[in-house]
């Protein structure tokens, strides 16, 4: 029986289906010697290579929790002087990649992994995998502002923005933040559309994991869940 080519390397080699859709068009894959194409199926029989290396039969797949500090960036080169989370993760582990993302000025819950698929069932939206986030405004966020995330949502420009919220506090600074997408800075967008600062957001849970007691820049191996 035939299998999608961009499922199997994705698999193989713990990236998205978009990058090895990627892949495939910059004609670094082969089947049997040929240039693969978009929407390729091979069989079980056929020898496949990407960049003129073989693929391996079977690989091993990893699953890390990372409680990022702040002042992180959650990608493999620095942004300036700021440094990476791979400065916190050992050597071995360098060739797992984040699922999702945090932005520098935010900390919590980040999981690495080699898994493709389970890359694409944690973050394309169609899986629904709830995220919660504990963050702190810098004023009182107004009832009526509360009901309006929560109710109606505020229209960004990439889309409407609908956030359930749980208030943490009396003076209402400190919010828990439950969400299904996670759009670019889409939580600080969505209250600095409506005059607010985020001084501080931190992922505690992502789909069903937990960030629990794990301390800052600490590492811990998970299972596939």
């Amino acid at each position: 029986m035939s299998e999608r080519l961009n499922k199997y390397l994705a698999v193989q080699l713990g990236v998205s289906r978009r990058e090895a859709d990627n892949l495939i068009a910059e004609k670094h894959v082969r089947i049997n010697g040929e240039l693969a194409e978009l929407g390729s199926r091979f069989e079980a029989t056929d020898a496949i290579t990407v960049k003129g290396k073989p693929l391996r039969d079977e690989v091993a797949f990893s699953y890390y929790i990372l409680h990022k500090p702040v002042g992180y960036v959650s990608s493999r080169r620095k942004q300036g002087d700021w440094p990476t989370l791979y400065e916190l993760v050992p050597k071995d582990l360098h060739h797992l990649k984040p699922v999702g993302r945090l932005d520098r000025d935010s900390s919590g819950l980040i999981i690495l992994s080699n898994d493709g698929d389970f890359h694409y069932e944690m973050t394309h939206p169609k899986f629904y995998k709830t995220k919660q986030y504990e963050i702190t405004l810098d004023k009182a966020l107004a009832p009526l502002h509360h009901q309006i995330i929560s109710d109606h949502g505020i229209q960004l420009d990439d889309g409407p923005s609908q956030l359930v919220l749980e208030r943490l506090n009396t003076d209402r600074t400190k919010w828990r933040v439950t969400m299904h997408e996670g759009r670019n800075r889409q939580i600080r967008r969505t209250f600095q559309a409506l005059g607010y600062g985020v001084e501080s957001l931190h992922r505690t849970h992502f789909g069903p994991y937990h960030i629990a007691d794990l301390g800052e820049g600490e590492l811990r191996q998970a299972t596939k869940q």
